[in-house]
């Protein structure tokens, strides 16, 4: 699809183009190739599925990927525009739901809280929506000068993704970016038996410090080096390998800087402005929240459940926690999704 806010915009679509519509939005580091179990069963319950490759990511085109280039149109508020131009291009007036993943579902949310005449409803995926923030300008956060001073030297992987090395040290790893991948996407996994993840006490050093490595790293690691320990020695049944070389030949064609530019956005803090705005603002459409049983997700940051549930929702659907699933949610257990998902659908003109 040509010309949506500035970038040339590929999707994936399931479905008849005359039914209610159904926009799914991925995370890092994935595409909309991470929606392929899901939209066949989306479609056949009678909706015209949509996926895009976000900016920065795959087959889309017309992004910045230079650390030094645009990092303003990363900014969430843009990301929503993409969204709302790409609907309006294809002459959608409204979806029924929007459904986010990882870093897709604070795209969602914020499509929600922002238009909700256009996206109904909302329903995100492994990151929980806390609501807007307080200040345009956070202050200074001494917690990675605290985990830096730790017995163990620990770093927040987000500040490291935000970091000019993160790019080349995973697209340009010794072992290989489908490897790097591979182990990635294991290690975030239920299958990863090391992730039996719970509530922690405060956002403070020692207690971030409990999370696997793939959230608190390792000092003097990169990411790549974070994971190749955990390199599976086979695929695993929720990711073939033919399925894995989708990714591994994406990213190794694009990087990965227009997807970290996200992190960027985030860590710096420079474009909570447009943000701060909305502060004390909820979701007003009918939202719920589906998350792998197995996945740390959720608990990155200390009560962010319960925030989105008393800050973020005003119209609470329900919260979903999907046993066999860590991060990857809807790929691992993709049936369980799609019955949670058509529930919520199903229920969106009625409280349960």
């Amino acid at each position: 699809m040509a010309g949506v806010n500035g970038l040339d915009m590929h999707v994936l679509e399931a479905g008849d183009a005359s039914r209610p519509a159904l926009l799914l939005l991925h995370g890092f580091p994935e595409l909309a190739w991470s929606w392929r179990k899901l939209m066949p069963a989306l479609a056949q319950a009678g909706y015209h599925v949509l996926a895009p490759d976000q900016r920065g990511y795959g087959r889309t085109t017309g992004w910045d990927g230079d650390y030094d280039g645009d990092l303003a149109s990363y900014r969430l508020t843009n990301l929503v525009r993409d969204q709302a131009q790409l609907l309006e291009k294809l002459q959608i007036k409204t979806v029924t739901a929007v459904i986010g993943h990882d870093f897709g579902s604070p795209v969602a949310a914020w499509c929600a809280l922002l238009h909700p005449g256009i996206f109904r409803a909302v329903a995100l995926m492994s990151a929980p929506f806390g609501g807007p923030p307080a200040t345009p300008v956070p202050p200074p956060d001494p917690v990675h000068e605290e985990l830096a001073a730790l017995p163990r030297p620990r770093k927040h992987y987000q500040w490291y993704y935000s970091t000019r090395e993160a790019d080349a040290d995973m697209a340009r790893c010794p072992q290989g970016l489908h490897a790097f991948l591979r182990a990635y996407y294991h290690m975030k996994s239920a299958d990863w038996k090391a992730n039996k993840p719970y509530e922690l006490a405060s956002w403070s050093a020692g207690e971030l410090a409990k999370m696997p490595t793939y959230y608190i790293m390792d000092l003097g690691e990169n990411m790549a080096q974070t994971v190749a320990p955990q390199l599976p020695g086979s695929a695993c049944e929720w990711l073939t390998e033919n399925e894995l070389r989708v990714y591994s030949a994406e990213f190794e064609r694009t990087r990965f800087q227009g997807a970290l530019q996200w992190y960027r956005c985030r860590t710096t803090g420079r474009f909570n402005d447009d943000l701060a705005t909305h502060h004390g603002k909820r979701i007003t459409v009918p939202a719920c929240f589906i998350s792998g049983a197995s996945d740390w997700g959720p608990y990155q940051r200390p009560g962010e459940i319960a925030r989105m549930r008393k800050q973020g929702f005003a119209d609470d659907r329900g919260c979903h926690f999907v046993e066999g699933a860590g991060h990857w949610v809807q790929q691992e257990q993709p049936a369980e999704v799609a019955r949670l998902l058509l529930d919520f659908l199903k229920n969106l003109h009625g409280r349960r």
